[in-house]
């Protein structure tokens, strides 16, 4: 399937396996494909976001308030009952001392130094969406703007829901 991308596009799956690594993911998800997209920014599909306000730091922006706060707030914890500071003793006493500071919730991901990250579902329909959009559109390779254009069918995960939100749609390309 790759051989038949342009360098452009294969650069996006590049920075988007980066995005992957850098957020500590297991998986790359069709929002790391955006998110590299929108980093490419000499290629047409990112330029096509460009132009209707659709950049790097608006999608990180939007990534991140879909996502929430890591933690609860501890004085709403408090209302139902729920002590942080005798949460942490009772796992400190089981699991011993510091066991909640390798934990996501603490902010540790378990970080790749290299090598390959899987694709997840929404990335993997992403990818295959814009080679059926270069075949339908009787294109040789594969481009950014068709990666841009399997993001914004639907059912493609996080990227299709971010631009979806930000008023671009299929229709509209």
């Amino acid at each position: 399937m790759f051989e038949q991308f342009t360098d452009a596009a294969r650069r996006v799956v590049v920075l988007a396996q980066e995005q992957a690594r850098e957020r500590g993911a297991d998986r790359i998800g069709s929002e790391h494909l955006l998110l590299g997209l929108c980093q490419a920014a000499d290629t047409g599909g990112a330029a096509l976001l460009a132009a209707r306000g659709v950049t790097l730091a608006a999608v990180e922006q939007d990534l991140g308030a879909a996502e929430g706060p890591d933690l609860p707030d501890r004085r709403a914890l408090a209302s139902v009952g729920i002590d942080l500071d005798e949460v942490r003793e009772r796992v400190e006493d089981a699991f011993g001392p510091g066991a909640l500071e390798n934990t996501r919730a603490a902010g540790f991901r378990r970080r790749r130094r290299g090598g390959h990250i899987p694709f997840d579902r929404d990335a993997k329909k992403v990818l295959e969406l814009a080679l059926r959009e270069a075949v339908r559109r009787g294109d040789r390779s594969l481009g950014t703007e068709h990666v841009l254009l399997g993001m914004l069918h639907r059912e493609t995960g996080r990227a299709g829901t971010v631009l979806h939100a930000r008023g671009l749609t299929l229709a509209e390309m």
